[in-house]
């Protein structure tokens, strides 16, 4: 009984942990990096992380966290469209689902070890380096701040030391990481900018100063700007730490 309640203690505490990090990168620009020709949100991370690590209990309670603290940001830092925030559905549900979907993604193709998983994670990584690069030109075509080119030939560095160590040392034990993240986060995005559309869809592009007509388009577009770079971002994080952690468990 009580090693039950210590375990029990030890989530909660991941739980909370997970959820103060979601938090604080909302609370600051650490939670925005650019990425490409557009920036990332990192704030779903840490529900991917735990529920990967600590089972869909811990990811979707810090998804909870996630999300509550989404209708917080709505209350006290209001924007234009921080009223479809203020509605849980929106808010709320999809950070939960978070780390459902990840974590179930993760078990789906934990066992699947076979090499040609390596051929699908390469792939990956070639359109993650690719799509970086193409953020450096942009950056020096456009003449962007330096800060801004210097990020992105980071991440690709980064991207790139990914892809070698994948194959190196995780070899067939990352793919099942990789998607699992691309999961979670497209559950957000996806989800998130749905629901945005089927109820709010007008008042939402008004409220940003476009056209109601082209409401379907405006929110599509958004979703691609946002969900690739926040899919690149999530790969990129969630394979080095849960990647690094795994292997100390090994």
């Amino acid at each position: 009984m009580l090693a039950v309640k210590e375990f029990d203690v030890r989530k909660m505490s991941i739980v909370g942990v997970l959820g103060g990090i979601s938090a604080i990168l909302g609370m600051t620009p650490l939670g925005f990096i650019p990425v490409g020709p557009t920036r990332a949100t990192i704030m779903h991370i840490p529900v991917i992380i735990g529920a990967i690590m600590e089972g869909p209990v811990v990811g979707g309670l810090a998804g909870l966290i996630f999300g509550l603290f989404s209708i917080f940001q709505a209350l006290t830092n209001p924007t234009p469209v921080s009223f479809v925030f203020l509605n849980p559905l929106v808010s709320v549900v999809p950070r939960v689902l978070i780390g459902i979907t990840s974590y179930y993604t993760f078990k789906a193709l934990n066992n699947l070890g076979h090499r040609k998983t390596l051929g699908i994670l390469n792939a990956i990584w070639i359109l993650i380096i690719g799509y970086l690069g193409y953020g450096i030109y942009g950056n020096i075509k456009s003449s962007q701040s330096s800060w801004l080119l210097a990020m992105n030939i980071a991440l690709i560095v980064l991207a790139a030391s990914m892809a070698f160590i994948t194959n190196r040392k995780f070899k067939d034990k990352a793919l099942d990481i990789v998607v699992a993240s691309i999961v979670g986060t497209l559950t957000n995005t996806v989800l998130v900018l749905s629901l945005i559309y089927l109820m709010y869809a007008e008042n939402f592009v008004k409220a940003i100063g476009q056209s109601p007509e082209l409401a379907r388009r405006i929110i599509v577009g958004i979703g691609v700007a946002n969900g690739i770079p926040e899919t690149i971002i999530a790969i990129l994080i969630v394979t080095s730490v849960v990647g690094a952690l795994r292997r100390r468990t090994e």
